[in-house]
């Protein structure tokens, strides 16, 4: 048995729910490998550049404080022995012996009092500890610190020979400006690595992703139907595995379909013979009728619809079969597109289907296989004739402003019962007859129809698909796209 939450932890978990709810919410698209590889090599380049930048900075700056330092050291001794030697020469002019020694900020405890060379630096700027050495133990020291905004070494020597002790100032404002000098230099050069960084990134990402790109586009050329598509053999032992996996996988899918095509085209083949036989039989019963009883005239007529479906079935799967083999060859020739419609529909199953169309499509000329396109049509009217409750209609028009220009709608609508959304996407599909099928009364068609229109529209480099009729009442509509070849 759980626990009951308490008052105590009921905040945290609301606070755990709200940050999991907002980083659903505002979560980041993935990136894609292109621009993950430019991120990487740009950021990486970054991180170097500034690790690089800042440890250079450091070391130099250390070693020019230390140089400095010395440097100084060095020089404050020599000017502690040049005024010791003064001094003793001339014990009584302190500021005349500071001055003649060549320091830039000296200061003097001399017989109890300080004698400075300039007023900017007096003992009240003095640590106390460094005083304390140089003046109470008699040592040398030296000290860095910072007096307003400048860093300043503060150097002190006692001068035991005349009981002085003798301190300078020295200044980095010479390190300051090379460093700043340097800082500079450094973000120029971190800059420049960073850019070379992501120029190499691009590079490197096309070159990944040029193989990606190689495969998606045989991938898109085998769903078109070229199962002969291959990748280019490559000596690349990474990319090696990837194009043999793929190629290996494009083969055993092409003699998988090409098998699969062959069984339907056997089969096909194989049963055209006993349906010719059937067809005959049916004719010579037909011809004696009379013969026959009402029972047995009734049974013949159920007899006479289903041969003819399954005719009509195996015509098609005949066809699907020379699809998947890659047979099929348009005669493509010049047609009138409203005459070519009118006579299509003419020979269809509902010849009485009403035709409207624009006043300018009357000297539109395509250009296509004319049987194809005709069973395209008839297959259409088929469709709404068995999902229709009346008579369907045809609409020929210009493509609308939001599709490719120079090309033409011919759109059948019907007054059936629609489209189920989750059907739309599949309904070109081969075999799919809708989830409603059964609820129509009708056992026609058998799912092939509207894949024989895809299929051939796709051939005439056109497009077609489903939808709603557009005046809001029930029922679907069909559209086929072609080009235009001219106006006559």
């Amino acid at each position: 048995m759980t626990s009951p939450i308490t008052n105590k932890q009921r905040p945290a978990t609301n606070l755990r729910l709200r940050i999991r709810a907002f980083a659903l919410k505002y979560r980041f698209r993935r990136i894609g490998l292109r621009n993950r590889i430019l991120i990487t090599f740009g950021f990486g380049a970054l991180i170097l550049s500034v690790v690089l930048a800042t440890t250079t900075y450091s070391l130099t700056r250390s070693n020019l404080i230390a140089q400095r330092e010395e440097s100084s050291a060095k020089q404050a001794n020599r000017s502690a022995q040049l005024l010791t030697t003064d001094l003793k020469t001339y014990p009584d002019n302190a500021q005349f012996s500071l001055s003649r020694i060549g320091a830039d900020n000296p200061l003097l405890y001399y017989h109890g009092e300080w004698t400075p060379a300039i007023a900017n630096f007096g003992p009240n700027l003095i640590p106390e500890s460094l005083l304390k050495q140089v003046i109470e133990e008699k040592v040398s020291a030296r000290i860095i610190t910072r007096i307003g905004k400048d860093t300043v070494l503060i150097i002190g020597i006692p001068l035991t020979d005349i009981n002085a002790q003798y301190f300078e100032f020295i200044t980095f404002d010479h390190v300051g400006a090379t460093l700043e000098s340097l800082r500079l230099a450094l973000l120029s050069a971190a800059a420049i690595t960073t850019f070379v960084g992501l120029m190499l990134g691009l590079f490197a990402a096309q070159r990944a992703v040029r193989p990606l790109a190689s495969a998606a586009l045989a991938a898109r050329a085998i769903a078109d139907g070229r199962l002969d598509t291959r990748l280019e053999p490559t000596s690349d032992p990474d990319l090696k595995i990837l194009t043999e996996s793929f190629n290996e996988m494009a083969e055993t899918m092409q003699k998988r379909v090409e098998r699969d095509a062959q069984f339907a085209s056997d089969v096909s083949h194989e049963l055209r013979s006993p349906l010719m036989t059937l067809s005959a039989s049916i004719e010579v019963m037909n011809g004696r009728r009379s013969e026959l009883s009402d029972r047995s005239q009734a049974a013949l007529d159920l007899l006479i619809a289903d041969v003819a479906r399954f005719q009509s079935l195996v015509e098609d799967l005949l066809e699907i079969s020379r699809f998947d083999a890659g047979a099929i060859r348009l005669t493509r020739e010049n047609l009138n597109l409203m005459e070519f419609v009118r006579q299509a529909v003419a020979v269809s199953s509902l010849p009485e289907t009403n035709i409207s169309c624009e006043t300018d499509i009357e000297k539109i000329i395509i250009r296509g296989d004319r049987r194809r396109l005709a069973r395209v049509i008839a297959n259409l009217i088929d469709n709404a004739r068995v999902h229709s409750d009346g008579t369907p209609s045809v609409v020929v028009s210009l493509a609308e402003e939001d599709a490719p220009v120079g090309h033409v709608w011919i759109a059948v609508e019907d007054d059936g019962q629609g489209l189920i959304e989750s059907e739309m996407q599949r309904i070109f599909d081969r075999f799919t007859r809708g989830a409603m099928a059964g609820n129509r009364g009708t056992s026609e068609g058998a799912g092939l129809g509207l894949a024989l229109v895809n299929e051939h529209v796709r051939l005439h480099g056109g497009r077609v698909w489903a939808q709603h009729r557009r005046d809001g009442e029930p029922g679907a509509r069909f559209v086929v796209e072609l080009s235009i070849e001219s106006q006559s």
